[in-house]
């Protein structure tokens, strides 16, 4: 059977999708489209999820792929698009204090974060806006310093 998708719901990190997905990730009943970046423009794509579910995508003009996109979520299921080259958000906090801050925010937001060095990188799996309009207080303050946009 093929599972067809003609629209996409929202991202990964809306808050209406973050508890259900949270959960069904812990059941295992989230299955990945994974597309290349130069893919995201097309809307109309057949391929198969991680776990070898047939999908056909048509898109209306007005709607568009992006990392994190929800296709489908019910209680038992549900279907999200990812990027196969994973973007990242670079920060530098001002020191530590900020540092500790700015884990506990993105945390408190399921972000997923990396550690390297100085810099926490942050995986953007959405509009990058998204996440650069959450940050703006830190961000405005100068708590924290913006080194790379991941694009």
């Amino acid at each position: 059977m093929v599972r067809m998708f003609e629209s996409v719901l929202g991202n990964v990190i809306d808050e209406r999708f973050s508890g259900k997905l949270h959960d069904l990730d812990h059941a295992d009943r989230v299955e990945y489209l994974t597309i290349k970046p130069d893919e995201v423009a097309r809307r109309r794509l057949r391929m198969k999820t991680d776990k070898g579910t047939e999908c056909a995508i048509a898109l209306s003009r007005n709607q568009q792929l992006t990392d994190g996109a929800v296709l489908y979520c019910d209680r038992d299921l549900a279907v999200v698009v990812r990027l196969s080259e994973r973007r990242w958000l670079s920060l530098i906090p001002s020191n530590k204090a900020t540092a500790i801050e700015l884990g506990y925010f993105c945390g408190n937001l399921h972000w997923k974060v990396r550690f390297d060095s100085d810099l926490i990188h942050i995986a953007v799996e959405g509009p990058v806006q998204t996440y650069l309009d959450r940050l703006a207080l830190m961000i405005g303050d100068g708590k924290v310093r913006l080194v790379s946009d991941g694009k």
